[in-house]
């Protein structure tokens, strides 16, 4: 099976997050400015959100996928504020004809004091026994 990990992180919650996909999957991980230049089966894809919404660079990076080169994506971040990233990152990719998998991670990310210390240490557990079991 190949994977491909690609994310966004602008106050590195989610960085923090890709460090253990890239521990349990040996895959090295990319910010969402390095394409996908080959097909994958499963492509893990990392946002956070500011202002209520992924940053564009991740919609950006979304609009260049094809159904053909991923199989699937698996969704994950972290955000202070709205519920998750994942809804506006599955709108995105199903648009553009992508399969999105029905597991999903998304975890509280400090905003100044608002969850202060998150993604804390159960944070960052729970996302591993996510990622675990998506493999």
């Amino acid at each position: 099976m190949s994977i491909a990990i690609r994310y966004f992180s602008k106050f590195g919650h989610t960085e923090k997050m890709v460090g253990i996909i890239t521990e349990l999957t040996g895959v090295k991980a990319e910010t969402v400015a390095v394409p996908l230049t080959e097909p994958v089966d499963t492509l893990y894809l990392g946002s956070g959100v500011l202002l209520g919404k992924v940053n564009g660079a991740v919609v950006d990076f979304i609009k260049t996928l094809k159904p053909e080169q991923v199989k699937m994506v698996i969704c994950f971040g972290s955000c202070a504020i709205i519920k998750s990233p994942v809804p506006q990152m599955r709108q995105l990719l199903e648009a553009q004809g992508i399969t999105v998998s029905t597991q999903e991670f998304t975890c509280k990310g400090s905003m100044g004091p608002l969850h202060a210390g998150h993604p804390n240490a159960k944070d960052m557990e729970d996302f591993k026994k996510f990622v675990q079991s998506t493999l």
